[in-house]
């Protein structure tokens, strides 16, 4: 470990409870409120699984348990789970969702966790999927590609399990272990936000009401490159490119896989374990919040246009991210779940940086929600 990163872990251990008292009266401080130190990446291994599954967490996990007629005062009532982007940047995107949490003064109530969907070495490096600072992948954990994850693909080891099945596992694992929990946001950014918009029509916790026993359930989707839609409608831009004229059915011969799985809800993977109406239904009733950086709409530094999908299922959806959530917004708002009205938040000044988008003010009700 370099000696200026020895350093600045001794100094948020020692010196941060001092220079920041309300945050250390809050909680029972530790590096891993303000850092993705080695010390803060905890396992586990979902039942059936035969692998193992690696997330950052603010708060030890290991502890006991608190009991259900102390849990409020033990332990948190909040979690915000952040999924990383293509390159599987956990430890970015948990120090910036930490970020998030301590600019709204929740710190002392909100657990916050980032997986890290392992990818074997060499393929991460083909593939351009990693980021420096993560762990190697090691002998016993689950294993995709550099694509798979984000859609609910199978692991490529243990018992192949889908990695929306694996977020359900980590959903009531973390219920078990702090029962005072009473809302749960699964927020994504980027990849993390295709894997996100799609999950929450997956999901297979707590049924249609968003629910598992008294936790809320909610959802936060942010800069995705691609969205899933339940009809075969897709945006007409109007000249400027931008602003959407209304919605139609474009000819599917010149691109049949506008409609299929990720881009829409033909020829669904089984293992998702639902139809393409109870996805859309399930999509409709639930919680979610859309965000988009204001800078995300061309091909510019900073926007992370080498791995903006451009297939022609993408370009359907639009020319660049931002262009693309507005549009989805509006399908949502005038054809998906019209009693919603969801709104789209355009953070300013960020381009395609979750560093900027997640603890950005315009993010933070979104992201840390209601209280309960």
């Amino acid at each position: 470990m370099p000696s200026y990163r020895r350093l600045f872990l001794f100094l948020a251990a020692v010196c941060l409870p001092a220079c920041w008292p309300a945050y250390a009266a809050a909680a029972d401080f530790s590096v891993c409120t303000f850092s993705a130190a080695a010390d803060c990446l905890r396992s586990f291994t979902p039942a059936g699984a035969a692998g193992a599954l690696h997330y950052y967490a603010s708060l030890d996990p290991d502890a006991p348990a608190a009991t259900a007629a102390t849990a409020t005062a033990a332990g948190p009532t909040k979690a915000l789970i952040a999924m990383h982007g293509h390159s599987r940047d956990a430890n970015k995107t948990f120090e910036a969702t930490l970020r998030t949490v301590r600019n709204a003064g929740t710190l002392g109530d909100t657990l916050v966790i980032a997986p890290l969907f392992q990818v074997p070495a060499d393929k991460a490096a083909a593939g351009r999927c990693n980021t420096p600072g993560l762990p190697a992948p090691q002998s016993g954990d689950l294993l995709w590609t550099c694509g798979s994850w984000l859609e609910g693909g199978r692991s490529a080891s243990g018992s192949r399990i889908g990695s929306f099945a694996v977020m359900d596992a980590l959903v009531a694992e973390l219920v078990q272990r702090w029962p005072g929990l009473r809302t749960i946001t699964i927020a994504g950014f980027s990849a993390g936000g295709q894997f996100v918009q799609r999950y929450a029509a997956f999901a297979q916790i707590g049924g249609t009401a968003g629910t598992l026993g008294k936790v809320a359930v909610r959802y936060v989707v942010a800069d995705p490159s691609t969205w899933l839609y339940f009809d075969p409608v897709r945006p007409q831009f109007a000249t400027d490119g931008t602003s959407v004229a209304g919605f139609a059915v474009p000819d599917a011969t010149a691109c049949p896989e506008m409609n299929r799985w990720k881009y829409g809800t033909d020829d669904l993977p089984a293992h998702l374990g639902r139809s393409a109406e109870q996805a859309r239904r399930q999509y409709a009733e639930a919680d979610i919040s859309y965000l988009e950086g204001a800078l995300d709409s061309n091909d510019a530094k900073g926007t992370a246009y080498r791995v903006l999908d451009r297939s022609c299922a993408a370009l359907a959806q639009g020319s660049f991210r931002l262009q693309r959530g507005l549009a989805y917004a509006q399908y949502d708002r005038a054809v998906l779940a019209p009693g919603k009205q969801r709104q789209v938040v355009v953070v300013p000044g960020c381009a395609h940086d979750v560093a900027c988008v997640f603890p950005s003010e315009a993010a933070r009700a979104a992201l840390i929600g209601p209280s309960r």
